[in-house]
């Protein structure tokens, strides 16, 4: 298994000979405005440009889409993107959405699906806590499994949940990776992970890896790797939390 983190939360899983994006976020530095009624109200997002071109992103076997916000499903995606290839949404709604982009081969994920002997299996999230779940709605991660591969579920934009831990303890998996950043609004709390989230992972899944993408791309995600690398520094489970820059590719 290898995962390279573009940007973002756009990653990159080659798993058992298949090549899956995940999330893909393709828009240039500074193409969008800051996300409404948020911090640093001054920054442009992406306020950092890909590691590496479109054309070598693209270059996958399936598309997973976890949930529809721009930062996850972009119009430069929408344009960039074969209108051939398959993509997984999670659910029939944002399938549906996604066919209508021209996407001929869009579907839900459903349960889960099976590609060979892969298969990935939709897990469930909270992006946020209380009321802001209102306005941030329903968002999924998934889990790939394979007779020869590790476990790897990737849990999409969710904070500590009862969803997430029941996904831990359900398919016990050996890599985790998650939307780190500590993403707000001015008002509602985190509705990305911040350190306490992260350590949560950890003491539910003590021997997995854990993988922290979605940080320093949004003018909202307020915890930088500098942060979370002062934090995990005094942290015994330090070597059980990667933090990838963007474009690096971890193997397991």
């Amino acid at each position: 298994m290898e995962i390279r983190l573009i940007r973002n939360a756009t990653l990159v899983v080659k798993y058992a000979g298949k090549t899956f994006l995940i999330d893909p976020f393709l828009a240039d530095k500074g193409a969008m405005p800051p996300f409404p009624n948020t911090p640093n109200q001054d920054k442009r997002n992406p306020m950092v440009g890909l590691p590496v071109s479109i054309e070598e992103i693209i270059e996958a076997d399936a598309v997973i889409v976890t949930h529809l916000h721009p930062d996850h499903y972009d119009d430069a995606a929408k344009k960039a993107l074969p209108k051939e290839i398959s993509i997984y949404a999670q659910n029939e709604n944002d399938a549906a959405s996604i066919r209508q982009d021209g996407f001929v081969h869009a579907q839900s994920l459903g349960q889960s699906i099976t590609i060979g002997d892969i298969t990935i299996t939709k897990t469930s999230g909270q992006h946020g806590r209380g009321e802001i779940t209102k306005m941030t709605g329903q968002v999924s991660g998934v889990v790939f499994s394979h007779p020869d591969e590790k476990s790897l579920y990737i849990a999409g934009d969710t904070v500590w949940c009862e969803d997430v831990k029941e996904a831990i303890q359900k398919h016990h998996p050996k890599v985790i990776a998650v939307n780190g950043g500590a993403a707000q609004f001015l008002e509602g709390g985190t509705i990305t992970m911040d350190k306490d989230d992260i350590e949560q992972i950890h003491h539910a899944a003590p021997e997995s890896i854990i993988v922290v993408s979605h940080m320093e791309t949004l003018n909202h995600c307020l915890l930088t790797r500098a942060d979370l690398k002062e934090f995990l520094s005094a942290k015994e489970w330090s070597d059980k939390a990667l933090i990838p820059e963007d474009g690096e590719t971890l193997k397991f």
